[in-house]
């Protein structure tokens, strides 16, 4: 995207000051006596106290995946968002759609409040996350249609668009009618992205969407997220491992690392950030530069998937 191209118009999304923190189970206990053990013969080496670390409470200790985040997402804009494992870019998503509420500060989309507006919200938005939940023993057919009814889409026009939509994918037309559980994760990925454009959500949020896809399948995700943006107005907030994909797609991307935004800014302008070499730096080489640290495939703090509860 060109910068020109980017939106300025009215706020999608606004993120203001948001923090979340998890309490995670701390070290077991015998491992933390050992430690003390080990602290105790240091002191008496060197006559310094052993320091002592803050717990939550009685085995517990609080992590704060997301700190003290802001920004804003403008309508028709696609977002992206970039971190290393750990960095909370799964718990943001998860924020967002109101799977979580935050601790501290407000989100709003189009002007409606997380936490006071819940469910006008949710008729806004749909998401696709990299663990997708589904009723296994159906078939992907009775999946999107039992979907996008609850989004109000009838089951001719949910079954018309679902084949279109995963025929692009390349899904087979006999595994429509299969059970999920016979699927592979990449197959059911497919379906997972069908379900969230099935219902032409004003703000889709896609959490690693393209993960487990094959190439041309990715190529495809792309064009219907682009297609989505052009022709029904939405806005989009994406979370990818793949940089090709975030310089490709998105107007802004912002980098999270250990909770915290360190760079927001247009792909090219980002690019601007770091010294050339005698070459346009990569998103990647950007990347490293800002956080010190590589992309990996899994994420999250604390490995806290509230939508396998809520699902």
């Amino acid at each position: 995207m060109t910068e020109n191209s980017i939106p300025t118009q009215e706020a999608a999304l606004v993120v203001d000051n948001v923090i979340k923190r998890f309490n995670v189970a701390a070290e077991p206990w015998w491992r933390r006596l050992a430690g003390r053990r080990k602290a105790t013969n240091g002191q008496a080496a060197n006559g310094h106290d052993a320091p002592h670390k803050l717990k939550a409470r009685r085995g517990k200790e609080l992590v704060t995946a997301v700190a003290d985040v802001s920004f804003s997402v403008y309508r028709r804009e696609i977002f992206g968002v970039l971190g290393p494992n750990g960095s909370g870019k799964s718990t943001l998503i998860r924020l967002l759609s109101t799977l979580l509420l935050p601790d501290e500060g407000t989100i709003t989309v189009f002007g409606l409040d997380v936490e006071r507006d819940e469910m006008a919200v949710k008729r806004l938005i749909n998401r696709v996350s990299v663990e997708a939940a589904f009723f296994k023993k159906l078939s992907p057919k009775e999946n999107l249609l039992y979907g996008a009814r609850l989004y109000g889409v009838s089951g001719k026009e949910a079954d018309r668009k679902a084949r279109e939509i995963l025929g692009r994918l390349g899904l087979r037309e006999s595994s429509y009618t299969s059970p999920m559980e016979d699927m592979s994760r990449g197959m059911q990925q497919k379906v997972a992205i069908a379900r969230a454009f099935l219902t032409q959500p004003v703000l889709l949020l896609l959490d690693e969407p393209t993960t487990g896809l094959d190439p041309r399948s990715k190529l495809e995700v792309q064009s219907f997220v682009n297609e989505l943006r052009d022709t029904h107005d939405a806005t989009i907030v994406i979370t990818t491992h793949d940089m090709n994909e975030a310089d490709a797609l998105c107007d802004r991307i912002a980098i999270l690392d250990d909770g915290k935004i360190v760079a927001l800014d247009t792909p090219a302008g980002l690019k601007r950030r770091i010294r050339h070499n005698g070459h346009e730096p990569t998103l990647e080489e950007v990347f490293m530069a800002l956080t010190g640290k590589e992309l990996v495939e899994k994420d999250d703090v604390t490995d806290f998937e509230p939508e396998k509860v809520l699902s």
